[in-house]
């Protein structure tokens, strides 16, 4: 379904509605609301499961987005659908982008799931050369295509443990990569990458609710960085996947689904 908030238009998507209490999952960067799909069956037996695609991805439509300002939106989001609260999952993109909800509006947020995620970067030159960076990514884009992009993204060191799961799965990521749009995705890149974000560092401290960090046993960058992130949470927990990379969802599905719920309800 649609919904309309302020100028922009947000795709989302309710399943289990008779459930007391709400799970939102966001996606990674070039994914969607499908990539969730797997997990709805289980997820809502417990739960009003609550997906939406994110500015610059799958059926949204929004003018550009900063991490404030889709949270601002976020949060209307939630008052129109009657959620006062919720267990808020992120992968990624996904995961910064929970991140920061929680950061702007800890009272709506029950417990933190954050999957190969991080709080942004701490200092002004470590994100003036992410910024160079991404810019060049959005480059790539506009002037090669999507198509061109894509085989670019998928060839990523980030994402070569994804190169041995099932031709039909590999497909699946493929598709969802190749349905979006080269504007959509610079301006999420401009707007919301990690350059682009506030650094939230200094403030892991101030959020006092249950936080589960989960990390694949292959993706040396994100443990190091989610290690420290535990350091600062008060209340969190850090789980590493055996035979994972980047997108522990994608693959090790029934781990991910697991012990994700195994988490919400020891926290109830």
């Amino acid at each position: 379904m649609y919904l309309q908030v302020n100028d922009a238009t947000y795709w989302y998507e309710l399943y289990g509605k008779d459930h007391a209490e709400t799970l939102v999952l966001f996606h990674g960067f070039t994914s969607r609301t499908t990539t969730w799909h797997p997990f709805i069956a289980d997820f809502q037996k417990d739960f009003q499961v609550l997906v939406i695609d994110l500015p610059g991805h799958g059926k949204t439509k929004t003018p550009p987005r900063t991490m404030h300002t889709f949270c601002a939106d976020f949060e209307q989001i939630l008052a129109k659908l009657s959620i006062i609260s919720c267990h808020l999952l992120g992968y990624s993109m996904g995961g910064r982008t929970a991140l920061s909800f929680a950061m702007l509006y800890p009272e709506r947020v029950k417990s933190l799931i954050l999957e190969s995620a991080s709080p942004g970067l701490r200092t002004e030159q470590e994100r003036a050369t992410r910024v160079a960076n991404d810019q060049a990514l959005m480059n790539r884009i506009m002037n090669d295509g999507i198509e061109s992009f894509v085989n670019y993204w998928e060839n990523m060191p980030l994402f070569n443990t994804q190169k041995s799961l099932p031709k039909s799965t590999q497909r699946k990521i493929r598709e969802e990569r190749l349905s979006q749009t080269e504007n959509e995705l610079a301006h999420s890149l401009k707007y919301m990458g990690t350059g682009a974000q506030p650094s939230w560092w200094e403030h892991l401290n101030l959020f006092s609710n249950p936080v589960f960090l989960l990390v694949g046993e292959k993706d040396n960058k994100f443990i190091h960085i989610n290690k420290q992130m535990d350091d600062l949470f008060p209340q969190s927990q850090f789980k590493m996947i055996e035979n994972a990379g980047h997108a522990i969802h994608v693959e090790q599905p029934e781990k991910f689904g697991k012990i994700v719920l195994e988490f919400i309800h020891s926290r109830k």
